[in-house]
């Protein structure tokens, strides 16, 4: 089990990295194709809205498939996507490419399906935790390396890499990954159902929120980090790194807390300090030190949050976990589309500087969510 789990992390990590290097580069990008950084930004909202409203379709198209298989079609399409726009010329063929990235990003919420499914019930905050690690681990290798590397030797070169990358992943699941490995496949069946729960909808709501909050800053992450701290390439991908080792420290920490106090209490403590950050952070201009600290517990918080938030949704229907986990994705990346398309509009009249304050009412009205509990059913608790 163990092994598998490691392999979908770095699996994730390819995926997180080609999924987020661009947010890094985007001056890069606009540069290179001769647009404004705010159009530039819009390769998120693409990714973003295809892995919502695609990735979902493409799940339980492949429904019937063996695990193996879905897993691999997802990440051959996503290694595709991302060769596609490497050779993209133009800003359209760009946004395309990263629509097809989008649908190949459905190989996300299979593997955490597989991991629910895989082990007991009181060991999935820990499970989807070592899952969601390659993911946070992006921040760490992918995105500041993606970052130094498109700065200096082009944009093209990180996104191919993240292609190839991802086309070797495929070969590895394709080796390693039992064929007949037991996990339900996502369907249609019982969505109705689902959908009509308070609970369920109430936390969906939950993760539309705050990812549209988080992402009217990150989808920009470069450009307002040099707005609040001037900074060189070298500076800036040292910064992104150090977030980024806080969002692996934060993802074991939320495993960890969702097991030990429970997803609730987890997501409470966790999304209060995301907020306090996102509104401290237009105060730290000029002040490295301070950018710095806010950013780490920003990704304490932030990245904390994944694996309580999953696993809170998976007690409500352990056998649909597949399903509700793409939902999930989905509320996840119209979010980031939001966040991003916010933010790009925003961006023009506040300043890339006072960005994070965008996001700041959004993630209250998450955090008020979680006292208001709809037919939640309690967690399962260790024997």
């Amino acid at each position: 089990m163990n092994r598998l789990l490691v392999l979908f992390a770095l699996c994730n990590l390819v995926v997180g990295t080609g999924a987020f290097v661009p947010a890094g580069i985007l001056d890069a990008i606009a540069a290179s194709l001769g647009v404004g950084v705010s159009a530039a930004g819009q390769v998120m909202t693409a990714y973003a809205i295809s892995t919502a409203l695609l990735a979902p379709m493409a799940l339980v198209l492949t429904g019937g498939w063996s695990r193996r298989g879905a897993l691999c079609f997802g990440l051959l399409t996503f290694g595709i996507g991302n060769l596609a726009c490497a050779l993209a010329t133009s800003l359209p063929l760009l946004l395309a490419g990263r629509v097809l990235m989008g649908v190949g990003a459905m190989f996300t919420p299979v593997s955490a399906g597989l991991a629910v499914a895989m082990v007991e019930p009181a060991q999935r905050g820990r499970a989807l935790s070592i899952v969601f690690l390659g993911i946070s681990m992006s921040y760490v290798l992918g995105v500041p390396a993606g970052a130094w590397l498109g700065l200096h030797w082009g944009w093209q070169w990180p996104v191919a890499l993240s292609g190839l990358a991802a086309l070797v992943a495929c070969a590895a699941v394709a080796a390693w990954v039992p064929r007949d490995i037991e996990a339900p496949g996502a369907s249609l069946h019982g969505l109705p159902g689902l959908m009509l729960r308070p609970a369920v909808l109430w936390m969906l709501g939950l993760t539309l929120l705050y990812f549209t909050a988080i992402n009217a800053v990150f989808a920009y992450i470069g450009p307002v980090m040099k707005a609040l701290v001037p900074m060189g390439g070298n500076q800036l991908s040292f910064t992104l790194m150090v977030f980024g080792l806080a969002g692996v420290g934060g993802t074991v920490l939320g495993g960890w807390a969702n097991d030990r106090f429970g997803p609730l209490r987890s997501l409470r403590v966790q999304l209060a300090i995301l907020t306090t950050m996102m509104a401290l952070v237009p105060l730290t201009q000029g002040h490295y030190p301070l950018l710095l600290a806010v950013f780490v517990a920003w990704g304490l918080a932030g990245f904390g949050m994944m694996t309580p938030q999953q696993a809170r949704l998976a007690q409500q229907a352990p056998a649909q976990a597949p399903v509700l986990l793409s939902l999930n994705t989905s509320m996840l990346y119209l979010g980031t589309a939001a966040g991003a398309a916010l933010g790009g509009a925003a961006s023009g009249l506040l300043g890339f500087e006072r960005l994070a304050w965008v996001g700041v009412p959004f993630a209250l009205a998450g955090l008020a969510t979680l006292w208001v509990r709809l037919g939640e059913r309690p967690p399962a608790r260790p024997a």
